[in-house]
């Protein structure tokens, strides 16, 4: 046997031994349960997905990624019988609401019993927002930032929105503003990645809110790095391949309505102390303020929605730091334009489009979507909202989230752009 042979044979040899302690590893944290197949994921060409069809070298599946696959499947396998006696469980429902937040307290939930209806055309409709989303990311002559990159190319930190359910091979990207407490708590109950009193929580609702966005409870992108160190990329692409992904979006404006509201016309100690003081500052002339929200809310000093605004437009504000999450483009939060998404919901219709991706992923039968807000902030609200906000700054705000509005198929709101 000559030195080439004996080299590339160590070299084999040593590789089996690094897979092999990688799956170890897997095991021993957790992730054993590497669900590579749901009733409503479908395999999809490498072409299709942006992230993956950038290089040529990462356009077939490499011999360690055939090999990850049959021991995962086997894994799965495994799992199956202990997996179908969990999801026999029915549904808890309950008839409560979870109190002791001030934000849920004021908004309170819709309690009536209803059944959603589900539109016959509801195949039909994520079909035309998909192709919407693909026909604009490949479109050349409509651009925004990050257009462009690859998968490869997002940070780390960028990813951290992108949740992962290795029981169910799913991944949710939440946006704020957009029902995401809720299904984050549905992701929770599916994950199983908490526990009460040692048992996973059965109904969403349970599940305290402090919890829901503690970002310990969830497995996220950015986290993999941590376990996998070099191969984290490599096993997000193989999820990102296998796993039923989806989204749920709003229409811009008036998510960043909602993002008001929430934030700022609400006592919130933290986006008062990092955002309220200093628009309050800079926008309305105010050089000494309060320590505290509460002293500042009874001294009747609380941000304009115009100072929101401005605050958004000014280039300063993304120099000191990106947007924060909750007023943050969609685009920039999940990048459509690098995962091929299965599932588009929208807020506009989210008792259908919950209900349905719910079936679609054969959970129906363990949870229900919890009920949505009674006083959402609707649609409607926009032209008041926007009536003391000067027209060039809507139409520079549009521009601003004009990726989101494009991209998810929301109209121009013309009648906020012209006089």
């Amino acid at each position: 046997m000559t030195k080439t042979q004996l080299f590339r044979l160590s070299v084999v040899l040593g590789s089996v031994f690094m897979i092999l302690l990688i799956i170890v590893y897997w095991d021993n944290v957790g992730m054993a349960h590497f669900y590579l197949h749901t009733s409503f994921s479908r395999p999809h060409p490498l072409s299709t997905l942006p992230s993956v069809s950038q290089d040529e070298d990462h356009e077939d599946l490499s011999d360690m990624d055939e090999f990850l696959e049959k021991l995962l499947i086997s894994s799965q396998k495994q799992k199956g019988l202990l997996n179908r006696k969990v999801e026999q469980t029915s549904p808890q429902s309950s008839s409560r609401p979870v109190l002791g937040n001030l934000e849920e307290n004021v908004r309170g939930y819709d309690w009536s019993t209803r059944v959603a209806r589900l539109s016959l055309d509801q195949e039909k409709l994520q079909a035309e927002r998909r192709r919407t989303l693909r026909e604009f990311c490949a479109n050349s002559s409509f651009s925004f930032p990050t257009k462009e990159r690859s998968f490869d190319d997002i940070p780390n930190y960028e990813l951290n929105h992108l949740i992962v359910d290795d029981r169910h091979g799913i991944i949710y990207c939440y946006v704020p503003k957009v029902a995401c407490t809720n299904w984050k708590r549905v992701m929770i109950v599916l994950s199983e990645s908490l526990l009460d009193q040692g048992v996973p929580y059965q109904d969403p609702l349970d599940i305290p809110r402090e919890h829901v966005h503690n970002s310990s409870t969830h497995l996220t992108f950015n986290k993999f790095w941590r376990r996998y160190g070099k191969f984290s990329r490599h096993l997000m692409k193989i999820k990102l391949k296998k796993y039923t992904k989806f989204l749920f979006v709003r229409d811009p404006f008036v998510r960043l309505i909602s993002a008001f509201r929430s934030k700022f016309e609400l006592e919130n100690e933290d986006f008062y102390r990092r955002f309220a003081i200093p628009m309050l500052k800079l926008y309305s002339n105010h050089t000494s303020l309060p320590t505290s929200v509460s002293e500042a809310f009874r001294a009747g000093l609380k941000v304009s929605f115009p100072d929101f605004i401005q605050y958004l437009l000014d280039p300063r504000t993304e120099k000191m730091a990106p947007f924060n999450e909750h007023w943050r483009q969609v685009y920039r939060l999940c990048h459509p334009c690098q995962i091929d998404y299965d599932f588009v919901g929208k807020l506009e219709t989210l008792n259908e489009d919950a209900a349905h991706l719910l079936q679609l992923l054969k959970v129906d039968r363990l949870l229900h979507f919890p009920p949505s807000y009674r006083n959402r902030t609707a649609s409607s609200w926009e032209e008041d909202w926007f009536a003391k906000i000067p027209l060039a700054w809507r139409q520079q705000l549009y521009k601003l989230y004009e990726a989101d509005f494009v991209l998810f198929g929301y109209p121009k709101p013309e009648n906020l752009l012209k006089d």
